[in-house]
Order: C-alpha cells, then structure tokens, then sequence
C-alpha cells in the first residue's frame, strides 16, 4: 500500500505531463508542491519563468535551477499548480496550512488554468474539518476573531507564525460551510482580513488526485 508521500509524488509526477513549454507559470507551496518542482526539474521541460507563491517555494526554485519571475513582470500564467488541504467535488478548496494562502489566491487569479495535485485524503464531500486560516492585519485580530465566534466558528491565532506578507493568521475551526462562495465572501468583508484559505469563488479547473490505484483526473463533479 502507498504512504502518503508516496501517493503525493504520483500526483505530483502526473502533473508535469500538463505543463506547456516556453510558457510561464505558476507554483504553489507545501509538501506536495515540492514533489512538483522536483519532478519538473527532472523532466527537462523548457518553461520561460515560473511565479512562486511563497519564500519557501522560491528556494526550492532556485535550487533546483528553475527562473523565477514577478507577476508584475507577465500579463499571467498559462497554469498554476498547488495542492489543498480539502478540495470538495467542485473543486472548491480549503488551503493555507503552509501560511500562504494570499499568494497562493493572487497567483492562482493570474492563471488560465488551476491543477490542484492532491492524494486522496484530501477529497471530502464537504469541507470544514480542516480549518480555515484567515490572514489578519495584526491589531486587528481580535475584532476579525470576534466576528468569525458570530458565523459559528472557533478561532485560534496561529502561535510564533507570521505570514511572507508580515501579517497574523488565525486559524478557524468548525465552521458549517455548506455555501462555500458565501462563507469566503463574507470572511473577506470584515474590516481587518487581508484574504481567507477558501478557494471557492476561484476553485480549481483540473484535480489530479493520486489514490490507490493510480492518478485520477477530476474536473468539477466528473471523474475521468
């Protein structure tokens, strides 16, 4: 049976058949991500530049020799590739466990295409058994954390950690979202969040989601 690094690297692998050559795109962060690069430095394709979301992704770009350019410097990516901490059967998204989930939104709002790679743990019917980091500007945690207790949620400041953007995340769980698009929009709208982990409004086109039995290519509420 595969471990579930195992299982992240399939998914990861699968990935790189999607990349286009002489294109820029776009690369997440996390654990499965780093399979990504990985696999897409061994593979020998040729990309024009890729936009990293995270500090963490950008040294992993570097060492492995791959060019990184700012989203300033293109008019887009031709894909964005990142995994997810749930990804439901719309493809709609719960991301952020690594903290970079504002990037990881702008980055994904610049490409033609989101691939989500994932192992199969990740597929839930519903999300919200993780929680949802929302990124705060700092004096106002407190009046965002209060907000978030009225939608039914529980919040937790993320202790010792502090995003690439210099803010706080608050980690919130137990959240009913039965109306993901909803929920994002209005964790958005309270005066003091920069952007919150729900990747609904935006949810990805593609899911390579590595199981047992191989890689599957999901689209939203279609298996192929």
């Amino acid at each position: 049976m595969a471990t579930q690094d195992e299982l992240k690297r399939m998914a990861a692998e699968k990935a790189v058949e999607w990349i286009p050559e002489n294109e820029y795109i776009g690369i997440g962060t996390g654990s499965t991500v780093a399979f990504f690069i990985e696999a897409l430095a061994k593979s020998g394709k040729d990309i024009r530049g890729a936009v990293s979301s995270s500090k963490q992704t950008s040294a992993l770009l570097a060492q492995y020799q791959i060019p990184e350019i700012n989203l300033n410097q293109v008019h887009g990516v031709a894909v964005y590739i990142d995994s997810a901490d749930e990804i439901n059967h719309s493809l709609q998204m719960i991301k952020g466990a690594g903290g970079a989930l504002v990037n990881e939104k702008i980055v994904a709002a610049a490409a033609n295409q989101f691939i989500c790679i994932a192992d199969e743990s990740k597929y839930v019917a519903k999300l919200g058994r993780f929680p949802v980091p929302v990124e705060v500007i700092g004096h106002a945690r407190s009046l965002v954390s209060r907000q978030l207790l009225k939608l039914g949620g529980e919040p937790t400041l993320r202790l010792g950690f502090t995003s690439d953007n210099g803010n706080e995340i608050v980690d919130v769980h137990g959240l009913s979202i039965y109306e993901p698009v909803k929920m994002e929009i209005a964790i958005n709208a309270m005066a003091g969040v920069v952007d919150n982990g729900l990747f609904a409004a935006r949810p990805a086109d593609l899911l390579l989601l590595a199981c047992a039995d191989g890689v599957k290519t999901i689209r939203p509420n279609v298996t192929i």
